[in-house]
């Protein structure tokens, strides 16, 4: 019986603490972001308008994928907190302060991984809507 309740425990504990390094589940409830996919520039603006109105402090970026295209660099991330919850796909320009490994691996490895006080550029006019990396702090795996 002993035996029993030790290795439950055991179990309980593991599957809690692997709960608690992944990122929480979030649900999103804005309609251009279930509309367009995140490279459109309307998902893209909508993306800058949240952003206008949540606080960044409480936002977490997650490392979803990278990707290179047409000879340019790019980190697709999830971004959720304060009511956000959307994909985003930042722009490498030259700049990878902290990201030298997702570079090196081309993303291999990274899915899932916390990017730490991630920094980007907003670039906008009428036509295009980017996004472009300027620094993190960590990655947290």
């Amino acid at each position: 019986m002993t035996k029993i309740v030790f290795q439950t425990l055991i179990a309980f504990g593991f599957l809690t603490v692997v709960a608690s390094c992944d990122k929480t589940e979030c649900k999103n409830t804005n309609t251009i972001f279930e509309n367009y996919s995140p490279d459109a520039k309307e998902y893209k603006d909508e993306i800058v308008n949240q952003l206008a109105k949540v606080d960044k402090s409480k936002l977490t970026y997650w490392m979803d994928s990278y990707q290179e295209k047409n000879n340019s660099q790019y980190i697709h991330a999830h971004i959720q907190g304060d009511g956000l919850c959307a994909k985003i796909i930042i722009t490498l320009k030259g700049m990878d302060k902290g990201i030298e490994g997702i570079i090196k691996n081309k993303g291999r490895g990274y899915s899932g991984a916390e990017l730490e006080d991630l920094k980007f550029e907003i670039k906008q006019d009428s036509l295009t809507t980017e996004f472009v990396f300027q620094q993190i702090s960590g990655i947290v795996d």
